[in-house]
């Protein structure tokens, strides 16, 4: 029988990232679709509070998930005969992971209900329809929360990758360098180092756009959202908001 291979601390990070993609996929896109086609809430009072909280959990673990993996390369690659971290100390870090999350993400749970104000001009049955909204104090601690959520779960994390992953880039660079002086008799040994570099390179810019792309319009939509929100039209906003979780 084949042995399976014992978790190293990448393949634990691997594991985690995929759990709350996982999540991101159960509860984002089947209440938000079917939530957006009908334009109001079928899911009852505990799914209202509990889907944005959990939507916020799963995003936030996937990112600081994909932060991890990039500071786990960036000192094993520059720093290689210094610090490793070890398998307990990955699963006390996706342990951190998750109940940082899950504090971060509180404000969703404490300030969602269901609400008929909006259908309350309407011809009855349809006044007695029922929306998921948010209900904060005031507008100032919606705008406080969001733009922290968005330079925690947005920015921060691009800028820490970014910088990793540029830093990574450097290193391989002088390292091919070194290996093409070196190495410069053979040329067929000096071609595949290149070649693999490059791959390298081209997996690691790939890995910063992805994040960078996929991210961009929800939270664009959301700031916009949040602090000019007559920019966007009223018989598109739902379409908008859609094409944003795409």
């Amino acid at each position: 029988m084949h042995q399976r291979d014992p978790p190293n601390v990448t393949s634990i990070l691997i594991a985690n990232l995929s759990v709350s993609d996982i999540l991101v996929s159960v509860f984002c896109l089947p209440f938000t679709v079917v939530y957006t086609l009908m334009d109001h809430w079928i899911f009852g009072a505990l799914l209202c509070r509990l889907m944005p909280f959990v939507q916020c959990v799963s995003v936030t673990v996937s990112v600081l998930s994909l932060v991890l993996i990039a500071l786990e390369r960036h000192q094993l690659i520059l720093h290689p005969s210094g610090w490793k971290p070890s398998v307990p100390q990955a699963y006390i870090a996706v342990l951190i992971v998750w109940l940082l999350a899950c504090i971060t993400s509180l404000p969703f749970l404490a300030f969602h209900l269901l609400s008929s104000e909006p259908y309350s001009l309407l011809p009855a049955p349809l006044s007695q329809l029922q929306a998921c909204r948010e209900a904060w104090p005031s507008q100032q601690h919606k705008l406080a929360y969001t733009t922290s959520l968005l330079l925690f779960q947005y920015c921060c994390p691009l800028f820490l990758m970014l910088l990793c992953y540029l830093r990574i880039f450097l290193r391989l660079r002088h390292r091919q360098r070194m290996l093409e002086h070196q190495c410069s008799r053979n040329r067929e040994d000096e071609h595949q180092r290149v070649k693999h570099s490059k791959h390298i390179n081209v997996m690691l810019a790939t890995l910063v756009a992805a994040f960078a792309m996929c991210w961009l319009p929800l939270n664009a939509f959301n700031v916009v959202a949040d602090w000019h929100q007559e920019a966007l039209p009223v018989c598109y906003h739902n379409l908008l908001f859609s094409l944003c979780h795409l």
